[in-house]
């Protein structure tokens, strides 16, 4: 399941974003990269577990926290620290797959990495190429998304990051281990969401159907939740 998410962070916590990753120091993005997808990486990075990188996190954990197409298409358990990187004269990222598990720096912290996130911090004007092309049951799709607009996708797909051919590209990207392991049960829960919400919304949240459905759809999470 690949879902865009739009205004995860509006213009102002965007901004906000970019003025502190002007201070941030960056290295070669290879430092985060797995031995094939090493081969393949050419980005920048900033440093993890950097002041700058820990503040810009913290922007973006907050905003996750109270979006709720994100928690209901994510319903995460752990999320990684939020990384940042930037593309530039022809800088690209071949295709690979994500590491099935990520430990968390400086801890005993470790993730099983159900699902991959990219938050666009540049809008598309800024840059030309740098499309995230992810591939999937129905083909490659093209991600390009405006600025503050965040794309969840499978860690399981075989994705890649094409070369930007002008200006600069600058993303947040970072995984998350889901209470529900499996993905089709997780889709399942949040189509039947979705149709709760809508439904909630047309006939009311106290509507008797409405409320039957929210109770099976949280009797479902307890069956299937491992938390």
């Amino acid at each position: 399941m690949l879902i865009a998410i739009p205004e995860v962070l509006n213009a102002t916590q965007v901004d906000a974003c970019r003025e502190i990753m002007d201070q941030a120091e960056w290295v070669d993005g290879t430092v985060t990269a797995g031995i094939q997808s090493g081969q393949v990486k050419k980005n920048a990075q900033i440093i993890e577990g950097s002041t700058e990188s820990k503040l810009l996190g913290d922007i973006i954990l907050d905003a996750l926290a109270i979006n709720q197409t994100f928690i209901s298409a994510a319903l995460p358990q752990k999320i990684f620290p939020p990384l940042f990187n930037r593309y530039a004269g022809g800088q690209h990222f071949g295709s690979h797959v994500d590491n099935s598990i990520r430990a968390v720096k400086g801890t005993p912290v470790r993730i099983r990495t159900d699902l991959s996130a990219t938050l666009f911090l540049s809008s598309p004007e800024e840059y030309e190429g740098g499309e995230l092309v992810i591939e999937g049951n129905y083909g490659a799709q093209e991600i390009k998304l405006n600025k503050g607009d965040m794309v969840l996708y499978p860690s399981t797909s075989l994705h890649h990051v094409r070369p930007v051919t002008r200006g600069t590209r600058v993303c947040s990207f970072f995984w998350m281990q889901s209470m529900i392991r499996d993905s089709g049960q997780r889709e399942l829960l949040y189509d039947f969401d979705q149709s709760i919400q809508e439904l909630s919304a047309e006939k009311g949240v106290d509507n008797p159907l409405a409320v039957k459905f929210s109770g099976l759809y949280h009797n479902l999470i307890r069956r299937w939740a491992d938390c």
